[in-house]
Formats: C-alpha cells, sequence, structure tokens
C-alpha cells in the first residue's frame, strides 16, 4: 500500500463511530450478512433474492441491509474495513478499488474456493478474467453488473442537419456540431460534459472516449503509465474541440431542466439508466436512440467503452467461505442475473447475455437496452492499481486546464498528467 493508503485507513478509524446504523454482522457461523448498494431497485432485488434464499435454505439465513447510510458508500466500506465490521458480502464494490483492499489483506481470494476458476470462465471470457486478476496472481472479486456509457442522440435534431444516423468519427460529430450551431434549429449545443474537476467525472467524459479511440487500451499496466500515448491526445484535442468553438457549454447546465429532453443539447455521455428517465419524461413526439461514442477518423476495430463496473466481494471477517460461496453462486445464477435485469434495469457481466434464451424475452420487450446488450462485450472496467483515483485525479487536472479552459496543449496536458501520475506509482 502507498503511504496515502495507509493514512486513509488510519483516518478512517475515527470515522467509524459516525455509522449510526449498526454493523448488524452475527456470531453465527451459519447466518451471512450481506450489504447491497443504496440503489432502491438493487434493494428490491436484494430483498427478493434472500427471501428465496432463505426459504429454501433452512438454517443458513442470509441477512440483508444496504450499505449504511454515509458520505458515501466507499467511505463507508472504508470504515468497517478499518473497525472489521464488514459485511460478508458486498455487492457494489468499484472495480478500482479493489486492488486497495486487496493489497490490504482484507477481501478473501475467491480463486481458492472450490470450482471458482470453472465458475468465472463459465460466467466470463478470458479478456475479463485477466483485467479482474489482482497483481498477486489472485481474484478477489465477481464482476456482476455495468453500466456502458454509451452516446444518446436526437434522432429528428440529426435529421435537420442531414444525418440520419449519429456521426460516428470525431470529423462528423464537429460537422454536425457546427451545423447545429450556425442553423437555425432549437438545438445549438451537440452536447455536454460537466466541467467540475471531480475525479470521477472522468469516468464519464475522457475514459470511455480514451477507450473507445484506443481500441480498449489501459491507463496503467503493471504499476506503470501507458495512457502517455495519441489516444489520450486525442481523446483531449476532440474534446477540447468542443469546448473551444463552443459546441459543448463551459457553464454547467445539468441542474436545469432536462437539458437533452428539453432540445437544449442533441447527445449525451450516459449508460441504460438514461431509457427509464427518458420514457417518463420526454416530450410528446420525442425520438431518441443510442449509439457508440464517436472514434478518430483513422480508428479500426472494436468500439469499446467505460462499463461502470460494480463488483461481489468477500470480505476477510466471513467466518463461512464455503457457505458464502454457495450463496453467491445462487445469487449470479441465469435465473437470478434474470430478475436483476428485468428488476433494476442494469446489465449483468456475462458473456452469454445476448445468446442465452433466458434473456431473449426481456430484450425483445425492451429493445433500447439490446443497445448496451450488444456493446456489454466490449466493455472495460477500471485497470488494477491502488492509487487509481489519485491517477485520475491527475487527469482530471490536467482535462480541466487544456480541454475546458484552453490553458494547455492536449500533448502537454497528457505529458504533465503522465508524469504526475508515475510520480503517485513510485511511492
Amino acid at each position: 500500500m502507498t503511504k496515502r493508503a495507509i493514512n486513509i485507513f488510519l483516518i478512517a478509524v475515527f470515522m467509524i463511530s459516525q455509522l449510526s446504523c449498526g454493523n448488524g454482522r452475527k456470531s453465527d457461523a451459519n447466518e451471512l450478512l450481506y450489504w447491497s448498494s443504496n440503489n432502491s431497485d438493487e434493494i428490491t432485488f436484494a430483498k427478493m433474492v434472500v427471501e428465496k434464499w432463505n426459504k429454501e435454505h433452512l438454517g443458513r439465513k442470509v441477512t440483508f441491509q444496504p450499505v449504511p447510510e454515509g458520505q458515501s458508500s466507499e467511505e463507508v466500506i472504508l470504515a468497517a474495513v478499518v473497525g472489521e465490521t464488514t459485511p460478508d458480502i458486498y455487492s457494489n464494490m468499484w472495480q478500482g478499488d479493489v486492488e486497495l483492499y486487496a493489497r490490504a489483506n482484507r477481501l478473501v481470494a475467491l480463486d481458492s474456493l472450490p470450482g471458482f476458476m470453472d465458475f468465472i470462465y463459465s460466467r466470463c471470457d478470458s479478456d475479463v478474467v485477466q483485467e479482474i486478476t489482482s497483481s498477486d496472481g489472485h481474484i478477489y472479486q465477481i464482476p456482476w453488473k455495468i453500466n456502458p456509457i454509451m452516446l444518446i442522440y436526437n434522432k429528428k435534431v440529426f435529421e435537420s442537419v442531414g444525418y440520419k444516423n449519429p456521426p460516428e468519427t470525431y470529423s462528423k460529430f464537429i460537422d454536425a456540431a457546427k451545423k447545429l450551431k450556425y442553423g437555425q434549429g432549437e438545438t445549438k449545443w451537440i452536447g455536454y460534459a460537466e466541467v467540475i474537476e471531480t475525479w470521477w467525472q472522468r469516468l464519464f467524459d475522457f475514459y470511455p472516449h480514451y477507450l473507445a479511440a484506443s481500441g480498449g487500451a489501459p491507463l496503467i499496466k503493471n504499476n506503470k503509465v501507458v495512457f502517455n500515448n495519441k489516444y489520450a491526445v486525442q481523446t483531449f484535442a476532440f474534446l477540447k474541440q468542443l469546448f473551444d468553438n463552443g459546441y459543448m457549454p463551459r457553464e454547467r447546465i445539468s441542474a436545469r431542466q432536462d437539458p437533452f429532453l428539453s432540445n437544449a443539447i442533441a447527445t449525451r455521455f450516459t449508460g441504460p439508466w438514461e431509457i427509464v428517465h427518458a420514457e417518463r419524461f420526454k416530450p410528446e413526439g420525442f425520438e431518441y436512440d443510442f449509439s457508440y461514442l464517436p472514434v478518430p477518423d483513422d480508428f479500426k476495430g472494436n468500439k469499446y467503452t467505460y462499463g461502470d463496473t460494480k463488483n461481489i466481494v468477500i470480505f476477510n471477517t466471513c467466518k463461512n467461505k464455503k457457505l458464502v460461496w454457495e450463496f453467491l453462486k445462487f445469487m449470479v445464477s441465469t435465473e437470478n442475473d434474470l430478475l436483476f435485469l428485468k428488476t433494476t434495469n442494469q446489465i449483468p457481466r456475462r458473456k452469454d447475455l445476448i445468446t442465452n434464451p433466458e434473456y431473449l424475452e426481456y430484450f425483445n420487450k425492451n429493445p433500447m437496452m439490446m443497445n448496451f446488450a450488444k456493446q456489454a462485450k466490449y466493455v472495460k472496467g477500471p485497470d488494477i492499481c491502488p492509487v487509481l483515483k489519485e491517477v485520475f485525479d491527475a487527469i482530471s487536472t490536467e482535462y480541466e486546464a487544456c480541454v475546458v479552459y484552453g490553458k494547455k496543449t492536449p500533448e502537454q496536458a497528457v505529458n504533465d498528467a503522465a508524469k504526475a501520475a508515475n510520480l503517485l506509482l513510485l511511492r
């Protein structure tokens, strides 16, 4: 662990007393504690699965609760880890945090469980297995759910500037943006990206575009910076051009009436959660669809994006790993992944999503979700790196300087971000 990570763990000790909900830990090894996210749909799903399990497995009870309230679920989990008040199971672990906890010996190595490797290869392809394998060679997480970031677009707006389909390349996207800005239509901005510097915002603008431009290349590999490359420069340059020319606003408009549904912008970088919202609030006659993110003009290959990955982990405070493993196999079965899909409209991360006949009825009834199911084969989660948030902090600082305010060239900004990230990795 880095010095900064150790300091965070020490500081978190003082947060433990703030967990007013209590940890609910059970002393009986045949009773498990499961925490989910605070998302209402996921709470509904978790309750249904736990109730079904408890009915079918008397004497091996699972107690469920959402992660206790706090400033963020990440801070609550950190405090619980420090105080050893963690649940047996947590199903909302950001993939980028797993390496930190694995190096601190707070997680169970799942590949030590009988049958795990057969299970993981039946669920995931080899690229995903490699992506989730820790630097020590073990696997500490089950890939569970993803929300691929795609481009939602206003069909009528693009048709008005001569595009039957959304522009797939940078030059065509810029061309459409120019026509919108100087045209006679109501929509003058082609899109919007948050201008705040917060590191996680880059998961929804820079990072998915970097993955799209590079065909899924990493930022960090073998604890070394590898994003000081043409793909990061192309991404910065593309987004910078959108801001520089007024094709995207520099002011924050996210607090207004929905800018996409009110025709203020023609696109948005977003995930499948947008469907329920759009269907509920779209004006009469509003037509939209989803597409891949735009890529460089010379791009060839599969179009990747960020998957917004959240995974399942077992904490080392667990007293009955065998029982937890049996419950987790039940929880992520074909049947329960379908229940998760129907209940939450989030994508289970499994390789047979569009080939398994069990899911066909759902996608036939929800054709917009098929866009994300097809994209799911080409998503990446965060890289294996214990200081990944700090790396994104470094990128975000340079993103703001270059992309949003034009104070640096893309080449200079990417180079400066890489230098800052290298210093983090050397600690």
